[in-house]
């Protein structure tokens, strides 16, 4: 199995990279976690927020391996403890599906991308920079991988 977690933007900040591949580094050979970043559409005057979403969404579908389960990461999806995450990874697991957590960009997912999705979670009620995010999903997703094999990572 493997969890893609597709994210609009690229060149982050180098702490960014060092922060998401330690943790990828750490995922058991049962669950690997990679990377997909996603060009983000050019901001300007002349484009609504619409447009923008229309073109990224475009692009994060044809990034999307075939079959992978979509979850969306949404500032009003559900919230989820560490140890909730890891029930639903438990479940994830025995079905055996990959797994594409969709992180937006600046303006968010477009409203089609969020309708196909088959779960919908936020990683807090702050405002996180996405880099941020791509971190702290790493780090939690490995921490609930470990809370299922009784690491004592998660104490």
């Amino acid at each position: 199995m493997k969890f893609f977690i597709v994210a609009v933007g690229e060149r982050m900040p180098r702490w960014v990279e060092e922060g998401f591949a330690e943790y990828a580094k750490r995922f058991p050979r049962k669950a690997r976690v990679e990377l997909i970043e996603i060009r983000s559409e050019r901001r300007s005057h002349t484009r609504t927020v619409q447009q923008l979403l229309a073109g990224e969404a475009k692009r994060i579908e044809g990034a999307i391996p075939p079959g992978c389960k979509k979850v969306v990461l949404d500032e009003r999806g559900s919230e989820l403890t560490t140890t909730g995450l890891a029930r639903r990874a438990a479940v994830w697991l025995a079905e055996g599906r990959d797994i594409a957590f969709l992180v937006g960009g600046p303006d968010g997912l477009a409203p089609a991308i969020k309708d196909t999705a088959e779960f919908s979670f936020r990683l807090s009620a702050l405002t996180l920079p996405h880099g941020l995010a791509r971190v702290l999903l790493a780090e939690q997703l490995y921490r609930a991988l470990s809370i299922l094999d009784n690491h004592p990572y998660h104490r």
